[in-house]
């Protein structure tokens, strides 16, 4: 049984004519009444009664043209559906980022995706890059923003380097300032400061820790274990000064001190990774874009 039959019962039960029927499906009569005549072969069964001038439905014909109604209207939905996607008028992106980067890089990317595609869902999973990769890997993610390099390497993704950013140390403004007060301090001068720090697992951590432990000391944890918006508001507190972002210090506004790092300070690597072995869907290609050429 083909598609295309169904559509010409479709259209006899409806014409109750041959040549109407033929001609509202844009086929000629003959190849319309043989491919019906084939139809009826198929199912063993006549399909219509045909006298002259009057075309009438058999029972097998009165049973079949509900279902083939409902075939033809499930085929015109699929058709819809897909080209909805392929438009990008609806769909989904699952996105996997650290946390500062939702605070800092996210917002406005996404809102200028969310203003040109509206229907389409954006899903957000925030984590350490461990974590998305792992997601990545099981496809429960399409997309994610990581940090480079990655904690376990691995050939099943492909890495593309979004941006370099420098990190910077935000203190409280009633509090003495870092590396007393000068207008950029060094890693060393971290020394004796207490910090507040994230939680393990987070790149942020690992990478802080391991500068502090480069320049022959141990950090001094005033408070630990935070997501970026709780070590943020211990800041504010007074409770310590962190290492952050320049990005976020820059969208996280009032109440925060920010102090660069004299160079060679400290930056990171961001990435955009996704599976190797599976494209990803049409939406999360078209935010891969604008995130690449943002």
């Amino acid at each position: 049984m083909q598609f295309q039959q169904l559509q010409y019962f479709v259209a006899v039960a409806e014409t109750r004519h041959f040549t109407r029927a033929a001609e509202l499906v844009h086929v000629a009569q003959p190849s319309l009444s043989q491919q019906i005549k084939v139809l009826e072969r198929e199912l063993g069964a006549d399909l219509f009664l045909r006298a002259r001038g009057n075309i009438t439905l058999t029972d097998a014909g009165e049973a079949l043209l509900p279902l083939a109604r409902r075939i033809l209207a499930d085929a015109d939905t699929a058709r819809h559906e897909v080209q909805e996607l392929a438009q990008l008028r609806s769909g989904r992106v699952r996105l996997g980022a650290t946390p500062s980067l939702c605070t800092g890089l996210l917002p406005d990317v996404l809102r200028a995706f969310h203003d040109r595609y509206p229907g389409v869902r954006l899903m957000i999973e925030e984590g350490g890059s461990h974590d998305l990769v792992r997601e990545l890997a099981r496809g429960a993610l399409d997309l994610a923003l990581v940090v480079l390099p990655l904690p376990t390497p691995s050939p099943a993704l492909t890495t593309v380097e979004l941006l370099r950013e420098d990190l910077v140390v935000v203190s409280s403004p009633d509090a003495a300032g870092p590396g007393r007060g000068r207008r950029a301090v060094r890693v060393a001068d971290l020394e004796g400061e207490r910090l507040v720090m994230f939680r393990h697992g987070y790149d942020l951590r690992e990478l802080t820790v391991a500068a502090c432990r480069a320049e022959g000391f141990e950090p001094d944890f005033a408070v630990e274990g935070g997501e970026m918006d709780a070590v943020l508001g211990f800041v504010r507190a007074g409770l310590g000064v962190a290492v952050v972002p320049r990005m976020v210090a820059a969208r996280s506004g009032q109440g925060l001190r920010v102090t660069p790092l004299a160079r060679p300070g400290l930056d990171r690597t961001i990435a955009l990774a996704h599976r190797s072995d599976v494209a990803p869907p049409r939406a999360a290609q078209e935010l891969q874009r604008m995130l690449l050429e943002r």
